[in-house]
Formats: C-alpha cells, sequence, structure tokens
C-alpha cells in the first residue's frame, strides 16, 4: 500500500501544498494560494519597515492549498499518512489563551499590532539594541551566545517588546505568543493545550536565546530587567523544545471534514522554510545550502563533535536538531536579496505606472497589454544586458544592505549605497553592481563560517533565484569562486516539510533516510570562470571598503 504525505510551505507572499509519494518524492499534486490582504498592502507600512499579515491570510490558504492537493490526487484520505508545516521566521503572532490570534477577536481586528509580524519587519531595532547591551552587561550568561553574539530585531524577544510598548491593549490581552510555523500545526494538531503542545527548536533555539545549556528560555531575572511583562509571559511559553522529526499531535476532526482528510493524520512538528529547505536538498554534513528568495538563508549541518563547545560569530544561530536531529544546525543569511533586485525593478518602474499607465493617448486595452509584455521582459532584459558588460569596464560598486544586514553580524540600522556612478552609468551597469553586492554579501557569509573552523565542502542553491536566473548563479559561482549545484524542485521547502512528516509518521527511520528516497535531483551545476576571479577580488575588495565607510558613519 502507497503511503502519501503533505509539505505545507509558508513563504512571505504565498502558501503552497506538495502532496508526495513517501517511496520516491515524486509530487502528485500542488497547489499555491497568494495572500489577499497582504497583496493589498495591509498593516504595512515600507517607510518605517512595519511589515505585518493578518492570520486569515494564511489559514485561509491552509484550508485552500490542503483541500486542492487532496482533491486534484485523487488519493484515498486513508493513504495520506502525515503533515508538516514550514514557515518564515521569526513571524510571532499574540494569542488568547485558547490558542486564538487576538487579530480574529473583535477589537483587534483591523489592528496591525495584533497581526503577525512578518521575518522582515525591522520595527524592534531599538529593542533588539537593549537585548544585545543587557545580554553583554547584565553580569550573567550571555544568552545571545547561540545566535551569533548579536540578538536582531528580527527576532522574537525584540518584535514582543516593541508591540507591547506602542500598544497597551495588545499587551494585556496577549495571553502568549507564538511563532508562525506553531501557529499553524496548533490549528491542525488535536493538542489544544498551549501550555504542553510541542513547540519548534528551530524557532526557539534561533530566534528566541532558548538552549539546553540555561534549561530552555532565559530566566526571569533576565528577561524581567527589560520588560517586567517579558518575564510574566514566560510562564506562558514553553521550557522543552522538539525536532521536525517528532509527532505534534494527529489532525483534529474540525480540520479533518474541512481538508477531507483523516483524524489518524499525523501532524509533525512545525519547522522554518530555509531549514525544511535544506532537507528538500539533500543535506549532508559540512554543506552550505543557500535558500535564495527575497531575503537568503545559508545553512549548514556539522557533527557535534566538529562543533565541541565553540560559538560562531555573527550567525543567526546553531542550534542541536535544529535542521537535522542529532546535529548542529547553523543558520545565517541576508536580510535582502532578491528584494535588492526588486526595488530597482519599481524604482525604474516609476515612470511606466505614472506617466505610461496614465495616458490618455492609448486605450486600456493596449495599457493592460503593455504593462505586462514589460512584466515578462523587464528583468530578463536587464540581466542580459548586465551580463554581456565585461568586468573591465566601469561597474558601480554597491552594498546589498537595502533590508539592513542579517549577517554576519546583525544591523538592521545599516542602508545600502551605491559608490563609482558616472555619466556612462546605465540601468544595466547599476544592476550588474546590485547583482554583485548580492553575491559579495553571500561571500562574507561564507568568510565568517570559514573564519571560524566550520567546514564547507560543497554549496547547493535553492530558490526561484537559483532555478531562474544564470546570471547570478554564474556571478555567485565566481564570487565564491567555489561550483554551485541547484536543486531541481520548485518546492524544496514544501518537499523538506514532507519528509519530516514522513519520519514523524513512522515511514522512515530518520531524516537522512528518508531525503535520500524523497528530496531533490539537481537539474544545473554552475562552475567558476577562471578569466574573472581575479576581476572579482578586486571589486570585492572595493565592496569591503564602501561598507567599512558606511558603517563608520552609521556609527557617528
Amino acid at each position: 500500500m502507497k503511503n502519501y504525505v503533505i509539505g505545507l510551505d509558508y513563504g512571505s507572499d504565498s502558501v503552497r501544498a506538495v502532496l508526495v509519494d513517501t517511496e520516491n518524492g515524486n509530487e502528485l499534486a500542488s497547489e499555491v494560494h497568494k495572500y489577499q490582504r497582504w497583496a493589498k498592502g495591509k498593516y504595512c507600512n515600507p517607510a518605517i519597515n512595519q511589515f505585518r499579515q493578518h492570520p486569515l491570510d494564511h489559514i485561509e490558504g491552509l484550508e485552500k492549498t490542503i483541500k486542492a492537493v487532496v482533491h486534484n490526487s485523487k488519493v484515498s484520505s486513508e493513504m495520506i499518512k502525515g503533515i508538516c508545516i514550514d514557515t518564515t521566521g521569526s513571524s510571532p503572532i499574540p494569542v488568547a489563551e485558547d490558542g486564538t490570534p487576538l487579530a480574529l477577536l473583535e477589537g483587534f481586528k483591523d489592528n496591525a499590532n495584533a497581526m503577525m509580524v512578518l521575518w522582515k519587519d525591522h520595527t524592534a531595532v531599538q529593542e533588539a539594541a537593549e537585548i544585545n547591551n543587557l545580554a553583554a552587561n547584565w553580569g550573567g550568561v550571555d544568552f545571545t551566545k547561540y545566535e551569533g553574539g548579536v540578538y536582531s530585531s528580527e527576532w522574537f524577544w525584540a518584535k514582543i517588546l516593541h508591540i507591547i510598548r506602542v500598544d497597551k491593549e495588545v499587551k494585556h490581552a496577549a495571553f502568549s505568543w507564538v511563532e508562525h510555523c506553531d501557529l499553524m500545526t496548533f490549528i491542525l494538531s488535536d493538542n489544544k493545550n498551549l501550555k504542553t503542545f510541542k513547540r519548534s527548536r528551530c524557532a526557539a533555539g534561533h530566534k528566541a536565546m532558548w538552549h539546553a545549556d540555561w534549561n530552555g528560555l532565559p530566566p526571569t531575572e533576565f528577561l524581567g530587567q527589560l520588560d517586567p511583562y517579558l518575564a510574566d509571559l514566560r510562564g506562558n511559553l514553553y521550557t522543552e523544545t522538539y525536532t521536525s522529526n517528532e509527532v505534534a499531535g494527529k489532525l483534529n476532526k474540525e480540520w479533518a471534514d474541512k481538508l477531507g482528510l483523516s483524524t489518524n493524520t499525523i501532524i509533525a512538528v512545525g519547522t522554518f522554510d530555509a531549514h525544511s529547505g535544506a532537507v528538500g536538498a539533500k543535506i549532508e554534513k559540512n554543506m552550505l545550502v543557500r535558500v535564495m528568495g527575497t531575503s537568503t538563508c545559508d545553512i549548514i549541518v556539522s557533527p557535534k563533535e566538529n562543533i565541541g563547545t565553540r560559538t560562531v560569530r555573527g550567525i543567526c544561530g546553531q542550534v542541536d536538531g535544529s535542521v537535522i536531529p542529532d546535529m548542529i544546525g547553523l543558520e545565517a543569511g541576508q536580510s535582502a536579496f532578491g528584494d535588492v533586485l526588486a526595488w530597482f525593478k519599481d524604482v525604474l518602474s516609476w515612470p511606466i505606472d505614472n506617466l505610461i499607465m496614465n495616458s490618455e493617448i492609448i486605450s486600456e486595452d493596449q495599457k493592460e497589454r503593455l504593462k505586462q509584455e514589460i512584466e515578462e521582459s523587464f528583468i530578463a532584459k536587464l540581466s542580459k544586458q548586465a551580463e554581456h558588460i565585461p568586468l573591465s569596464e566601469s561597474i558601480p560598486i554597491a552594498l546589498d544592505w537595502i533590508n539592513g544586514r542579517r549577517s554576519p553580524d546583525a544591523d538592521q540600522n545599516l542602508k545600502s549605497a551605491i559608490a563609482d556612478l558616472s555619466l556612462g552609468t546605465k540601468a544595466p551597469h547599476i544592476y550588474k553592481a546590485l547583482v554583485n553586492a548580492i553575491c559579495f554579501g553571500s561571500k562574507k557569509i561564507v568568510d565568517r563560517f570559514k573564519e571560524e573552523g566550520v567546514q564547507i565542502d560543497a554549496v547547493i542553491g535553492i530558490g526561484g533565484v537559483a532555478r531562474k536566473s544564470p546570471f547570478i548563479m554564474q556571478t555567485l559561482a565566481n564570487v565564491l569562486n567555489m561550483p554551485i549545484k541547484v536543486a531541481a524542485s520548485d518546492q524544496a521547502p514544501a518537499l523538506g516539510a514532507a519528509i519530516y512528516a514522513a519520519v514523524a509518521a513512522g515511514i522512515y527511520v530518520d531524516v537522512f533516510e528518508a531525503s535520500k528516497h524523497m528530496g531533490s535531483d539537481f537539474e544545473a551545476e554552475y562552475v567558476p570562470d577562471s578569466n574573472s576571479l581575479l576581476e572579482y577580488k578586486k571589486l570585492m575588495a572595493s565592496y569591503s571598503d564602501l561598507g567599512a565607510f558606511v558603517e563608520s558613519i552609521n556609527q557617528k
């Protein structure tokens, strides 16, 4: 009898479900749902780096995508053995005592502070600075040491501290706070007790300073110095955490009826998209998996004996079991990758959106067809022209910090910059400079791992950018001076989540074994161009100089 599992992957703009054959990883059905409220820009203010999402976007997507893959696959519900959910993070949301998100309750339905605080929300920069200062100076354990030594505004405690300061109603109404991956898992699970519900080790270890060394979350003596609320909140959170090969519960009857599934379906502990993506790409020890989309996450797993008691400076955490159980998962990343290029496209689109689309000399039908044609060819033509600009030609130097810097050494106050512009600089020159910048930022991360003694034997690329942009991937191979393989799956994070589900359901004994059978093959490999290495080395040095200059200005 065949066995099937479902992986559900929540990205920044949409959620996708895949229904997978556990024997070979074949995808029988998939479905994507775009967040309707998010697409309209609701609850967001990019000018102050506020990015919030309504939980209904995620709940509606959960129902639509899973129902679709179950229906389209024609698979019997009894043959679907497990579900695992991965999400972006850190993306916490305030909830009532029964686990209901505040945004679903009267009085909070349009309150941005009651929404999910998306990973890219940087409104908590000041609070992150306070956490870092206290961790370094309070006279006890530095609770940031397993998170690279720098706590980020993108993470759990900083975001909560900010929200409770600016919104007393949310502060008093929130019984607890739940990471996105835990919330969606809780919604499906038959365990409806928040205090006993199994929380994700990925989320807790990398974003909430959870560690076995201090028996869980930072103690009340530390949290209370930031705000007494945080000390009280700790008692409504968790002590133990769980890896995603473990069972969070079974599918509850309400959602079994909605989805057309059985209450025997296993619900695995939730995880982060980058971690499940690495599993979907068949990650092995000392392999760097780069999840490349709007931002990047860089994932490595290393045997415990290789890391020992060392802590790696300036990354986004090292956590026992966060990617592969019984190994140390290490995470770094860039706050913007594809977003850097999307920003430039938006800048160049201003005359199209504001002049051409408002023109009175062309018809509405012509405007729509023109807009569609531009959308389909915009980046492709920019890339083609930028790719053919020789490195010997004057190319500007840019920084990739358009949304701050995640790693190495998180600093969300930093801004991007472009230097060496001239009258000869055209749009493709700037585009090439931005592509170089996101690749130089990637090399800084690789260099930091190596400086800290973390071995990297291979590099794998997954995600939309990896599969759709040969220009970026070849540039990255040249900058890193390492070959890069690209995973063939369009849905590596969802596939990785399905792999976790297969282990939780008892179909495979462990994640490594499951990934061998179900993980993605590779569709391409990019090899460094030896003729370009010297020029890229010079450009990298200029990137480092510009970065140092911008940091020095920022510190004044």
